[in-house]
């Protein structure tokens, strides 16, 4: 059944994150082993398979094996003494690429690493956390971001609490707690070019310089929208100190652009395969859809997971017990890729077209 709800912007929630032991497959049952179960026994078959299809776990990419090593060498190599200001790296890509995920599972081995190697406890008996994490919002102001970090810690002099306090009670958590990792997403909600949101942009800059952590930042377009030139033009982007002190790091999506592109699409669809559990599945159902799959969801993983999901829960719930291209084609997702499919769709007919009258 479903775990209990939690949040990754509070310590507790983060902690149950870290610690959570892997899921437990369902035990994959045949058609006749489903048809010789009772109502109430093939609910919670049904309702535990829902729930295992919604939550696998992490298919590792080469995506994300790619960001992962990046990211430890940042991280690894952050140890200067408070003096010296740490390099950040930022994860920046479209949305559905998976960057959350992939700073969030860092983050977790990470943690994992240095509770496992320190313990719980600071040598001066305070808890050890190894790690925070804040969501921003759209309006994020320099005070709302000094308190959600203090909202992570749980600390309680937050209520009305300046922002320079909360800052200050900031810094006290994270060295109290000897926090060495910051996770702060959706980054691009912070608008350089707008009065609240240079405050907090600059406001990023001292937190840098101030807490002895490495800060992994993750958002959509950054550099499209200029936000490591902090919103200065010409020669006065040169000034920008966010440029030379984050390393960005992009996510692609998958294609199918030569045979080592292919063989990466096809191992995400062999990896998934994998962890289905439908009475009638078989050896590449997956990859025999690969170019299917791929037109539905332009490469893009979110897209991806969001059709394999829905299309588990409408084979179960339509005893189907397999995914196809009739079944899938009944799935709706995200209107980007919808939209996406569409376009490949007309452009495939147009070729198609010229090529008979050629």
């Amino acid at each position: 059944m479903s775990r209990a709800f939690f949040s990754l912007s509070r310590k507790e929630g983060w902690r149950q994150y870290v610690e959570a032991l892997p899921r437990q497959r369902p035990e994959l049952l045949s058609v006749r082993q489903l048809s010789a179960l009772g109502s109430a026994a093939r609910e919670e078959y049904d309702e535990a398979r829902h729930d295992w299809h919604a939550n696998f776990g992490t298919v590792q990419t080469p995506q994300l094996a790619a960001v992962h090593e990046e990211l430890e060498q940042i991280v690894a190599s952050n140890r200067q003494d408070p003096d010296r200001v740490r390099g950040a790296a930022v994860i920046d890509a479209l949305p559905g690429l998976g960057k959350t995920t992939i700073a969030n599972t860092f983050a977790r081995a990470f943690d994992r690493q240095q509770m496992h190697r320190l313990g719980p406890v600071t040598s001066e008996g305070h808890e050890h956390i190894p790690v925070f994490r804040v969501g921003l919002t759209s309006n994020t102001t320099l005070r709302t971001l000094n308190r959600m970090i203090c909202d992570f810690y749980g600390h309680p002099a937050t209520g009305r609490a300046s922002a320079a306090q909360l800052a200050s009670h900031a810094l006290d958590c994270v060295l109290s707690c000897h926090t060495r990792v910051g996770l702060i997403d959706d980054l691009h909600f912070i608008d350089p070019h707008h009065r609240d949101g240079l405050a907090v942009s600059n406001h990023l800059k001292w937190l840098a310089n101030e807490l002895p952590v490495t800060f992994i930042y993750i958002g959509v377009g950054l550099a499209e929208r200029r936000f490591f030139a902090e919103g200065l033009l010409g020669e006065d982007a040169a000034l920008a100190q966010t440029a030379r002190r984050w390393t960005r790091l992009e996510v692609p999506p998958f294609h199918l652009d030569g045979r080592s592109a292919r063989r990466a699409w096809l191992g995400l669809l062999k990896s998934t395969e994998r962890q289905l559990v439908l009475a009638r599945q078989q050896p590449g159902m997956l990859t025999d859809l690969a170019d299917y799959l791929f037109e539905r969801t332009t490469g893009h993983i979110g897209s991806f997971i969001t059709l394999i999901t829905r299309g588990c829960f409408k084979a179960i719930r339509t005893r189907a017990e397999a995914l196809t291209a009739d079944l899938l084609s009944t799935i709706r997702i995200d209107e980007a890729s919808e939209q996406a499919r569409r376009h490949l769709a007309a452009a495939q007919e147009r070729t198609s077209a010229a090529s008979v009258h050629s």
